[in-house]
């Protein structure tokens, strides 16, 4: 690729994670087996754990050593070759007319020879400029879109990059018709790339009102040392706009560009910027040339990376595709936002009401030193307040009805509520979650023995049960409800 042919392209895909594997065989079946090895990795001894290794020689041997020795063994230590792996996506395709032993030996990650994976036996990166490869990754968003259109029957592709109501997510809460009214002034909670504290924040600096506003703020998020202490700083004293400042390569190619410089050129410029090179003076001085501004030139001064524009618009184009769900199907949106973040829902504390949830949220963000969980279970309470807000409710975790995994939407006195699934109630696992579902098929349970010698659980299992109001139909059961 690149003007003249001469650039090794670097293709990303991303799949969803239940079906990239269907997509690595796919590449086999297009290439053929003998062309398509898995990327390999080498992984190296990391400072710390060579500090260790050496702290350990010296203890068992008691030798009396300085620390300028001890420095100098952790040194020869730290680098060297540990163990091999696997690129998470990566696929080194071969040309028809050479075999892999022309290229590097092969071998199973880990020295597993029981394996059924090939790797390079060559780190990828040193391959990176004379084959191709191809990233084929698993990514949430797509299985998202395929759980949206099974839910409502909307196919995602047909979706209007241009709907208003979607858009206004971006810089109000107008389209989410609250009927409480929460400390928010975006719509973008739980929307992929734009729903964390930092994204929101770009967003009330830049107030998008495009579409391609938002693959700008995609680049710019995904840059280093390009929007904090660079661009943001740009807007925000009126030097430039969310459509002026360098946000992705392919923007700032096409600026060079248009302001009249040789292309070859141009490109040569944003490759050594893009890869945080800064510009040589021979450069600098053909920008002063092409009428650049200052402030531009100052800008490409600070950046260590730019983010390639299509890697931008594809992920915007998917966040968007989830936005419009938000506003015009919320109950599906919410069903699957939880879903992928069971890990931090606590059906206890989400399903007892507005009330409940903002106290939990205002414990967490009270705490001094709030763990990951805690931090996790927060920004997903946060979406929980938002739903009751919307005037949405949940119904408590059932046995006969709650799937182990998935948030469901069920009715309820003619009211389309959330059913959280099995494993939102605390201190109840994948397993045993899986179990319950599975046994629940062959009929009712009869008692506490019956879940315990069926489901092949242990009795804490059942007593979370039990503590959370879900055994209440069984014979021997004293209920306490919490919802």
């Amino acid at each position: 690729m690149g003007f003249k042919g001469d650039k090794m392209p670097d293709i990303d895909l991303n799949f969803s994670g239940e079906y990239q594997h269907h997509a690595h065989k796919y590449v086999e079946e297009l290439f053929g087996k003998e062309h398509c090895f898995r990327a390999g990795t080498i992984s190296a001894v990391q400072d710390r754990i060579a500090f260790g290794f050496v702290k350990k020689y010296v203890e068992e041997t008691g030798k009396k050593t300085r620390n300028a020795e001890l420095n100098r063994l952790v040194k020869g230590c730290s680098g060297v070759s540990k163990t091999t792996g696997q690129h998470p996506g990566g696929i080194i395709i071969l040309p028809q007319n050479m075999e892999i032993t022309d290229v590097c030996p092969v071998q199973h990650p880990a020295d597993n020879k029981d394996g059924d994976i090939i790797t390079t036996h060559f780190d990828y990166a040193s391959m990176h400029d004379c084959l191709v490869k191809l990233d084929i990754l698993g990514h949430d968003n797509p299985t998202s879109l395929k759980r949206l259109e099974n839910m409502t029957g909307v196919n995602p592709v047909l979706i209007p990059l241009n709907d208003e109501k979607t858009m206004s997510l971006f810089s109000n809460t107008s389209a989410l018709n609250l009927k409480v009214k929460i400390d928010k002034d975006l719509g973008t909670l739980g929307v992929p790339e734009f729903g964390t504290s930092f994204a929101m924040d770009m967003l009330r600096d830049t107030k998008p009102t495009k579409f391609e506003h938002l693959v700008r703020l995609s680049g710019l998020a995904h840059g280093t040392d390009v929007w904090l202490g660079n661009a943001q700083e740009l807007i925000k004293k009126g030097t430039a706009t969310i459509g002026t400042v360098i946000s992705t390569r392919d923007d700032m190619l096409n600026d060079l560009r248009g302001r009249g410089m040789d292309e070859a050129l141009a490109f040569k410029i944003m490759e050594d910027v893009r890869k945080g090179k800064g510009l040589k003076p021979e450069y600098e001085q053909a920008m002063k040339d092409a009428k650049t501004p200052i402030w531009y030139i100052e800008s490409c001064r600070k950046i260590k990376y730019i983010f390639p524009k299509a890697h931008a618009v594809a992920y915007c184009i998917m966040s968007f595709r989830i936005a419009y769900f938000k506003v015009h199907y919320p109950l599906a949106f919410y069903a699957d936002y939880l879903t992928n973040k069971a890990f931090g829902f606590n059906a206890v504390v989400a399903c007892g009401g507005l009330g409940r949830t903002k106290d939990r949220i205002k414990l967490i963000r009270s705490l001094e030193k709030p763990s990951n969980k805690e931090l996790d279970e927060a920004a997903v309470l946060e979406v929980v307040e938002e739903i009751y807000a919307r005037g949405f409710n949940f119904l408590p975790v059932n046995i006969y009805k709650s799937d182990d995994a998935l948030f469901l939407i069920e009715e309820d006195k003619g009211e389309r509520k959330l059913l959280p699934p099995l494993i939102g109630l605390p201190g109840l696992g994948e397993t045993a979650a899986a179990a319950i579902k599975e046994e629940r098929k062959k009929g009712p349970y009869t008692s506490i023995e019956d879940i315990v010698e069926r489901c092949g659980v242990n009795k804490n299992v059942v007593e979370i049960l039990k503590e959370h109001g879900c055994l209440k139909d069984l014979p021997d059961s004293k209920q306490v409800s919490l919802f």
